[in-house]
Parts: structure tokens; sequence; C-alpha cells
């Protein structure tokens, strides 16, 4: 968990699943498949496996600890949508998303049919909560445009586009049913190039829909060089936040408790291993 995050458009990361597969030409450089690599075999390290998929079911409470209203970027080193995280257990991250609403959740994928089936089935219970943001990236027209029907083929009451790494010209593209677009470039070793002229088309897209705009970097090799500023300015819209009060920490530690209780009855064969309160 970072409580303090360097993702221009989140306040923290919360990793209750580690590691992924590649599945597209946006996963090329995958920031969180290099950062883990870097700690495999460091032994009591998070990232001992490296970038291997891990459940991590000890992290399932930490929300119900955080004692301010936070932007929380669901599983940034991780998929809660690719194929090996059990059902049960995307679940369970659900309940907790459900349960701790004083925060905003942000889930992204590129696993979109199977958000689409599970949204519309055994997440529905979570699909419709406002404070809960459900997308999908959209790197290119080949892989990113479809994962948009697919989003919008689920209940979710709020749906957002991470267009990160933006790798060609989307063309027009239907925004319908969607209610925020990041827009970035590629960073680090071996960036790929981005076009002024593909942000300046989703921004006028967005403008015209009336959808928020979140411009978050050109990128390049050394992206702080590059800065996100588009022609003069920085865009930083969102969609409305619900406010929530934050219950006071008895509360806190009675719903994780009771969380605990309930998952503990229903993940089935998924392991436990310590689950408590933060």
């Amino acid at each position: 968990m970072s409580l303090n995050s360097a993702i221009e458009w989140t306040d923290a990361t919360w990793n209750p699943v580690r590691g992924c597969t590649k599945i597209s030409p946006g996963c090329k450089h995958c920031y969180a498949e290099t950062f883990a690599e870097r700690f495999r075999g460091v032994k009591g390290h998070p990232y001992q496996q490296g970038f291997d998929l891990r459940l991590v079911p000890e992290k399932l409470t930490e929300p119900f600890a955080w004692r301010s209203p936070k932007l929380v970027f669901v599983n940034s080193m991780s998929d809660l949508f690719q194929p090996g995280v059990p059902d049960a257990y995307a679940e369970a991250v659900a309940q907790v998303m459900v349960k701790a609403k004083w925060h905003t959740y942000q889930v992204l994928t590129k696993r979109s049919e199977r958000l689409r089936d599970l949204l519309n089935g055994r997440l529905r219970f979570a699909a419709q909560q406002k404070h809960i943001w459900w997308g999908v990236s959209v790197e290119d027209r080949k892989y990113g445009l479809p994962r948009i029907a697919h989003l919008r083929n689920s209940p979710a009451a709020v749906r957002f586009l991470s267009v990160e790494p933006l790798l060609e010209d989307l063309g027009q593209i239907d925004l319908g049913g969607i209610s925020w677009v990041i827009v970035g470039g590629e960073s680090g070793p071996g960036a790929r190039p981005i076009e002024k002229e593909w942000v300046l088309s989703l921004r006028e897209q967005c403008k015209a829909a009336g959808v928020p705009f979140f411009f978050k970097q050109w990128g390049g090799t050394r992206k702080s060089l590059n800065g996100r500023e588009l022609e003069g300015r920085t865009y930083d819209e969102y969609p409305r936040r619900l406010s929530s009060p934050v219950p006071a920490r008895g509360e806190c530690l009675a719903l994780a408790g009771s969380f605990v209780n309930s998952v503990r009855k229903t993940l089935g064969l998924v392991k436990l291993g310590k689950l408590a309160p933060a």
C-alpha cells in the first residue's frame, strides 16, 4: 500500500493481488513488472516472487484503517480480473470497497470481458456503487477499442478509460456512458512516441461529450523533462466524487471484523492466512 502515490490521478494504491501476465501491446514496457522483478529472490521482500501472480489476503482489510477519504487505485501492481484470480477473491475485494465507502476506488483492467461478466453477475452488488469507478485500458484500436464496448455492456455506475500508453490515433470513439478519460504517453526506457494530434483529438471528443479529461503525461525516456502541459495548461478533470463520513475508529474495526468473519465463511478454497483489521 502507498498512501502517497506518485501516480498523478490517484492518492493511494492498494494491492491485495500482486503480479500479472502480458496480453497486449500496452503491456510491453510494464512499469509494475519492471519494479517487481528487481526484487525477485530477495528474501522477505513483498516481491520476492517477482511478478508471479500472488494473492495477498492479509492486505484485504487495509482500507478500513485509513482515516481520511482517498482516491484509491486498486491493484496498481496487478489486474483483478486476470484468469488466476478466483471469482470468490474478486468478490472479497469488492466487499471491502462497498463496506469502506468513505474512499473512492479506481479499478482498472485489460481483461474487460471478465469485468463485464462479473459485474453482470457475481459483482453486481458493487457495480452500481458510485464510489467505485470501473475502468479499462485503451492503448490502440485493435486491442483497446473493444474493451470500451465490454465496459459499456456492464452495469457500472461510473466507467472510465485509461488511454495510456496511447500508441496510435484512436479516431472517433463512442464516449456514451463513459464518465472519465485519462490520457498519457509511455515513459521509461524504450518508450514509444506519442503524437500531439492524437491527444488533442481525444481532448476535443471529451469536451464535445461533456466527459472529464485528465492528461497525465507526455512520457518519454525521462518523463519529467516533457511534463504534462497540453497547449499551455494542465488538465486535471475528474468525475464528481461522493462524500461519505469516515466512521469512528471503533466502527471501522467492527466493519473490518464483520468482513473477516464473512470472508472466512464464503471464500472457499482460497487460503486467507492471517486476516485482521490493520
